[in-house]
């Protein structure tokens, strides 16, 4: 799997929603657990009573539950800007 860099993670954690290609690149995994890590959050979802699109889940969700530090790579970025 080709790694990306933090630019791209914050570029991806910015929209609304995440596709199945972009838990590939956040996760650095394949398609099929990709797609796992999006079914498990629309099933939770769906057991808190939200109505979730099967083409995507809400991208706060994905970092939660990848549990990525959206402060530590906004700081990491910027120390490696300058």
């Amino acid at each position: 799997m080709k790694q990306i860099t933090n630019e791209e993670i914050l570029k991806i954690i910015s929209k609304q929603w995440c596709s199945t290609e972009d838990i590939k690149k956040l996760a650095g995994v394949g398609k099929l657990q990709a797609r796992r890590i999006k079914n498990q959050i629309t099933d939770e979802l769906k057991s808190m009573g939200y109505s979730v699109p099967t083409y995507k889940v809400p991208t706060s969700f994905v970092v939660k539950k990848l549990c990525i530090d959206k402060k530590y790579l906004d700081l990491f970025t910027e120390k490696s800007q300058d």
